[in-house]
Order: structure tokens, then sequence, then C-alpha cells
């Protein structure tokens, strides 16, 4: 006899069989107890939750000639039937292979017909989305008033593609994926029913893996026994037959980028590669990795329902959580969740993962704003180590030579009038930097005012992070729309940094100091008249 596989030969016969939808099968099975049973139901869920397996059991419930408490007896003649799939009273239809409107025009022919045996007829439609919209529109009027002895159940993953006008006729029922606990717990009764010894630890981690799948986490156990036929199946087997890499290594991988060390992550990385890896799956379970992290780090309470682990790898993650900042965590999620989304569809996913840890090491080669804050942190980390930092080579000789030069900067001009807008910016200007958000307050408060081009506003930096964030276009529109709410009208301003070496007095002319001096001018004239 041929094999068959675990999701198809532990497929359940009872409604107590079916995991982790009991807020379904509790409402099917009261509305066959009281002869309440509708007309047409929708099934929408993701993958291999129990939506066919739930209409396969109603559709044998409804004829069942002895159902028990709301389930098929599985004994009378017409459960047998079903079962075999050779009932002419429970039609399944692929959508995906019969979405045409011909297609359900040959149902609605046979809708007129009564049931040979049982008392209904069950139309049973998978995958319902991928029906054409005269598919849709020819079975409209069937739905909403099929014969009395007609069961409609349309299935599917995408529920956002059905028409509202089908939602309306149908009894909508929701399958939710399936916790992990739940998953574990079939996959270990059912191991003891094929004698398979399995390690708990590799059941949880094929529940994890399965994604709320129980249909996926069979197949995955199927494939695993497979593997390693014969033999106990250990974490370590199911690790190697799906590809995956252990948390420790996630561990290391953290150790190294702690520390800068782009060798030892390209070496890590070269590790996992030769193992056979699968390198999508080991950016995802990075990711998972972090989170794990975050959530430890930022939690205050007991979170082991939320974190899947023993209390081992709990207390190591809680040690590894201790020794990062929130914010880098949250950094590295970022960078590793965008990686997650290219790494799916790249050619070269090696490059592109050791391009990631390139970036993770080296802050500096970023320019984003989580960029400079980490650059700042591993600055301040220096400091307090008592590791002293110095300018490099090229900023060296420029300072030295602009200390070596002789001839005196030429004083700047003053403006022989200042721009009425530019004007009342200075004056407020003090008012525009405490309505402003954090950080842009506090980069605010270290800037200067002068004239640019044109007569324009120039806002004028000495601190190099300051200036890197104000440079940011989109950080730079934020100023310009918060000066330019406060003047109602368009303005542009300028921004631009001090030299090594400068002072602000030497290059540029200070407004706040003119017009700080001409309104003192202009109070000491009203004072004397």
């Amino acid at each position: 006899m041929s094999y068959t596989a675990l999701y198809r030969k532990f497929r359940p016969d009872i409604f107590e069989d079916v995991k982790g939808q009991d807020h379904i099968v509790t409402t099917l099975r009261n509305q066959i107890k009281a002869d309440r049973i509708g007309h047409a139901y929708l099934f929408t869920g993701t993958r291999g939750t129990g939506k066919t397996t739930i209409a396969k059991l109603f559709a044998k419930s409804v004829n069942c000639e002895n159902p028990v408490d709301g389930s098929p007896c599985g004994a009378c003649r017409s459960c047998q039937t079903i079962a075999s799939g050779a009932s002419v009273n429970v039609i399944e239809i692929d959508a995906a292979s019969n979405n045409g409107v011909d297609n359900i025009r040959e149902i609605i022919d046979e809708v007129s017909y009564s049931p040979v045996e049982g008392k209904y007829k069950v139309y049973i439609i998978d995958e319902v989305h991928m029906l054409s919209i005269g598919a849709f529109n020819a079975l409209l009027k069937t739905l909403e008033e099929p014969p009395s002895y007609v069961i409609f159940i349309l299935a599917t993953t995408e529920v956002h593609k059905i028409p509202v006008t089908i939602l309306s006729r149908c009894q909508r029922y929701d399958f939710k994926r399936i916790t992990i606990e739940t998953i574990a717990g079939r996959l270990r009764e059912l191991m003891e029913k094929e004698q398979v010894k399995v390690e708990e630890r590799a059941l949880r981690y094929i529940a994890k893996t399965a994604d709320g799948s129980m249909r996926d986490a069979l197949s995955l156990l199927d494939q695993c026994i497979a593997f390693h036929f014969g033999e106990a199946l250990t974490y370590d087997k199911v690790l190697d037959v799906l590809g995956a890499v252990d948390t420790a290594v996630f561990a290391e991988l953290m150790d190294f980028i702690r520390a800068h060390d782009v060798t030892g992550c390209i070496s890590l990385l070269e590790g996992v590669v030769m193992q056979g890896r699968e390198l999508t799956q080991f950016v995802t379970d990075i990711t998972w990795y972090l989170r794990n992290l975050l959530l430890v780090k930022t939690s205050e309470n007991d979170i082991e329902d939320v974190i899947d682990m023993s209390g081992d790898n709990l207390a190591r993650l809680r040690e590894e959580a201790g020794e990062m900042d929130a914010e880098e965590i949250m950094r590295q999620i970022r960078i590793f969740s965008e990686l997650s989304g290219q790494i799916k569809y790249a050619t070269q996913k090696r490059i592109l993962i050791e391009m990631t840890f390139i970036k993770l090491c080296r802050p500096a080669m970023e320019t984003t704003n989580d960029a400079v804050v980490a650059r700042v942190r591993d600055l301040e980390e220096k400091i307090e180590k008592g590791i002293v930092q110095t300018a490099p080579l090229a900023i060296q000789s420029t300072q030295e030579a602009m200390q070596n030069q002789t001839v005196a900067a030429k004083k700047p001009e003053l403006p022989k009038a200042i721009p009425e807008d530019v004007d009342r910016i200075v004056k407020n200007w003090h008012a525009i930097v405490s309505e402003a958000q954090q950080p842009l307050k506090t980069h605010l408060k270290k800037a200067r005012l002068s004239l640019g081009g044109d007569n324009r506003l120039m806002i004028v930096i000495g601190d190099g992070v300051a200036y890197d964030y104000l440079s940011n276009a989109e950080n730079h529109k934020h100023l310009e729309d918060m000066i330019s709410n406060v003047l109602q009208k368009e303005v542009t301003v300028q921004v631009q940094s001090i030299e090594q070496g400068s002072r602000f007095e030497e290059s540029y002319v200070d407004l706040e100091q003119i017009i700080h001096r001409e309104i003192n001018m202009d109070i000491e004239i009203e004072e004397e008249a």
C-alpha cells in the first residue's frame, strides 16, 4: 500500500479532533443540533488552518443519519460514502482551475436536482477568490436563494478579493492562526500513535516554523522523519533538515557586531553557508531573535507567554539584552527587516547579508538619524573607557595649515539693510525654537543666525551631529515649514557649518546682535523723548 502523508492520514474525522478553531467548531455544531443550518458559508483564513477539513466535516454532519452531539457518526452509509469521496451530494470545486462563467452555470443547472441520498447537496468551492467577475455575478442569485436542500461553503485565503455582494450573502467564519502550543500538542499526540521518538524541543521548533498552519507543521514533520527514518528525531536534526540555525549563533553574531568585528561576522556567515543553511530563513530568524531581545529589554512584566523558549534560553536572552540599548536593537530590527524584503528576490543573497553586517559594524557609513545616534553612542562608550579619539590625518593637517596662516580672515561686511521677513524671524527666534519638537529643538539651540545668498536667512551650525541632522532633506523641509507657519508665507532657509578652526564672528554677520542693538537704541530714543 502506498504511503499517505501525515496531514492526509490524520485529517480529523470528527469535530472533536479539530484543533485551534473552537469558536467555529462550537458555532457549527450548535447549528446542526438546533437544525438552524444556513444556506451559504464563507471560511476565510491563512493556509493550513482547517477550512477545507471543517467544510468536509460539516458536509458529513448535515447528511449523517445518526449525528452525535453535532458530529458525524462515521458509521452510517452517508458518512462512509462521503469519507471515500464517492458521494454525489458533496461536490468539491477548485476555483483556481474552474473560474469561468460556464463552470458556475454548470453548478446552477445541477442545483435544481434534489439529492440522491441524504438531506443536503453541499458545494465546497475552494480558493473562491480566483473566480472571475462574470462567474461571481452568475453565482449571485443562486447563492442568495438556493433550494432548501443546497448549502454553499466558500473557502478562501484572500477574503479582500471577494465582492461585497457575495460577502453579504454568506455567514463569515474567520480561521485563526493556530498557536505553537496547540500545534506542538497535536504533533506530540500523532507521534505517539506513529511510535516515533521526537524531542519536545524539536516539535516546538517545527510548530514555530509552521507559522500557525497545522498542515505545514505536519508536512515539515513528515520531511524530517523521512530524512532521519528509523532514528529518534532531535532538535539538531530538525535544524539540519530545515536549514535553520541555532540561536547560539545569533548571540555570537551580536557580540561581533558590538565589537565592530567585520571579519568575525563574515566568518560566522561563511560557517552558516558551508553548513547549507537557507539564507532567507537565516535573516528571518535573526529578526525574530532581535524581536525577542527587544521584548526582554523593554518589558517590565513576565513575558514567558510571549516568547516561546525554554527557561535556560530565556535567562541567556536576558543576559544578552542587558548588554544592548533598546534603540540599537530597534535599529538592527529595521535593517534586517529591510534586508528580509530585499533578499527574497536577490540573486546574490550572501553579498547582501555581508553588506548589512558591514553597515552594522560601521555606523559611520550611514547617514540616517539612528546611524548618527549609534556613532555618538559608540563615541561615548570609548570616552568612558578612556580611549582617546584623534581626528583623521587629513583633518589634522588642515588644522595645522590653518593655524600657520598669517593672513587674517577678512571681517564680514555688515548688510545695508536686513529684509523684513528675516528681521521678524530673528526677533521671534526663541519662540520658534521653543515650539520645535525633539531632537530638532536641541539642535536649533546651538544654531547662530546670519544672512546667506539673496538675503536669505542662514542658520550656522558648529556641531557636526546637528549639521548632519539639519542637512537631511526631510528635516530641512520640516524646519522651513515650521518657520513659514510663523510668518504665514513661504520661507527658504540656508544651513551652513562653521569650518574647523574658525569662529562664527570671523566669517558671518551676527543678526541677533545687530537686531537686539537696534531694539535697544529704539528704547533709549523713546526714553530720551
